[in-house]
C-alpha cells in the first residue's frame, strides 16, 4: 500500500499507437502480441491503430481477426489501394484520439517495448517529437545502411535539422503538433523537418532505440530509395524555406538573371555607340537576350506561385487517401491501465 507521504505516480497521457502495414500478413499476429506485451505496464490509456495500405496478401483480413481477438482498443483502417506509407500514416493520425501518438513499422524490426521509455523521455525533456535512433541497426550494409547514412547526411546538411536516423519509424509525437501537418507524397521521411516548420527545432530530439533483423516478409526499401530521397529533399527544402512565399524564390532567380542580362546589354551599348562596333553577330547579344527572357519568365512564375499559394491556404484541407473500410470508431475503446 502506498504511504500517505508517497503520492501516487501521475497517469500517463492517453496514447495512440499508429502502425502502417503493407503486405505483412505473417507479421500481424506477433506484432500485435508484442505491442500488448510492450505496453502492458504503460501508466495510462492507449489504443492501437493499424492501417492496411492496400495489402494484397491478406494483411487486412488478418488484422480484422486479431482486432476482434484483442478488443475494441485495436482499430483497423483499410485503404482502398496502396497509397504509400505517408498516406497510411496520415490516415492513422487523423483517426488517433490520444494526447500522444507513437508510430512504428509493421515489420517487427522496431521494438514496441521502447515506446513507454520514449514517452517518459519526451515528457521529461518537454519535446514535441522524439525520434528513434537505430544506432546498432540490423540491416544489410550496402542496400540499407549506406543509403540511409547518405540520406541522413544530406537531409541534415540541407535542412539544418541534424538527426542521426531520419528513417526510423519509431517516434513519439504530441498529437496537437503533428496534426498541424498534412502529410502528402513521401513526406514521412522528413517528418522531423516538417515539424521544424511548426515548432522550434529545440523541441525535436532523438534517443537510441533497439532494432532487430526482419524475420518475415521482404523489405520495401533498397538503394534506389536514395535517389527518391534527393528529390524529396529538394521539395522539402523549397516548401520549408519558401512554402508561404514562393515569389521570393522565383523572384530572386529572376532578378539575378535580369541583372546579368542587363549588365551584358549595357556593355553591348557601350561597344555599339561608344566604340562604333557591330554587335549584331556577337554571341553575347543572344546570351543577354536569353537571360532577360528567363528573368521575365521567373518573375512571372513567382507572381503566379504567390496567387496559387494564397488560393491553397484559403481552400479546405483535402487528403489524398481514400479509406475502403475501418472498424467502427463509435465502438472504439481503450486498453485501460488497472
Amino acid at each position: 500500500m502506498t504511504s500517505p507521504e508517497t503520492p501516487e505516480p501521475a497517469a500517463r497521457p492517453a496514447l495512440s499507437v499508429v502502425i502502417p502495414l503493407f503486405d505483412e500478413v505473417d507479421n500481424v499476429a506477433p506484432l500485435l502480441a508484442r505491442v500488448h506485451q510492450g505496453l502492458a505496464d504503460y501508466g495510462g490509456d492507449w489504443e492501437l491503430i493499424c492501417v492496411d495500405d492496400g495489402s494484397r496478401d491478406g494483411t487486412g483480413a488478418r488484422l480484422m481477426q486479431e482486432a476482434a481477438r484483442h478488443g475494441p482498443h485495436v482499430r483497423v483502417i483499410r485503404l482502398r489501394r496502396n497509397f504509400g506509407q505517408t498516406a497510411a500514416m496520415q490516415a492513422g493520425f487523423e483517426a488517433a484520439r490520444g494526447v500522444l501518438i507513437a508510430t512504428l513499422d509493421g515489420d517487427l524490426q522496431n521494438d514496441p517495448a521502447d515506446i513507454p521509455r520514449l514517452v517518459e523521455e519526451l515528457l521529461a525533456r518537454d519535446l514535441d517529437l522524439l525520434q528513434g535512433w537505430r544506432r546498432h541497426r540490423q540491416d544489410a550494409l550496402v542496400l540499407r545502411k549506406v543509403p540511409s547514412r547518405i540520406a541522413n547526411a544530406l537531409i541534415g546538411r540541407v535542412t539544418g535539422v541534424a538527426l542521426h536516423d531520419y528513417g526510423c519509424s519509431l517516434k513519439v509525437y504530441r498529437a496537437e503538433v503533428v496534426r498541424e501537418l498534412t502529410l502528402l507524397g513521401e513526406m514521412h521521411r522528413f517528418i522531423p523537418v516538417w515539424m521544424a516548420g511548426v515548432t522550434a527545432p529545440s523541441r525535436i530530439g532523438e534517443t537510441e532505440v533497439s532494432h532487430q533483423a526482419r524475420r518475415f516478409g521482404t523489405s520495401k526499401y533498397g538503394i534506389s530509395r536514395t535517389f527518391r530521397v534527393i528529390l524529396d529533399l529538394l521539395s522539402a527544402f523549397f516548401f520549408l524555406r519558401f512554402g508561404s512565399r514562393p515569389g521570393h524564390f522565383f523572384g530572386s532567380i529572376g532578378i539575378l538573371f535580369g541583372t546579368i542580362g542587363g549588365a551584358m546589354m549595357a556593355w553591348l551599348l557601350v561597344v555599339k555607340f561608344g566604340q562604333g562596333e557591330n554587335i549584331g553577330q556577337r554571341p553575347l547579344l543572344f546570351i543577354s537576350i536569353l537571360f532577360l527572357v528567363a528573368a521575365v519568365q521567373f518573375l512571372t512564375t513567382g507572381v503566379l506561385a504567390e496567387l496559387m499559394i494564397r488560393t491553397f491556404y484559403a481552400s479546405s484541407d483535402l487528403g489524398h487517401h481514400r479509406i475502403r473500410s475501418q472498424t467502427d470508431p463509435a465502438a472504439a475503446g481503450w486498453k485501460t491501465h488497472p
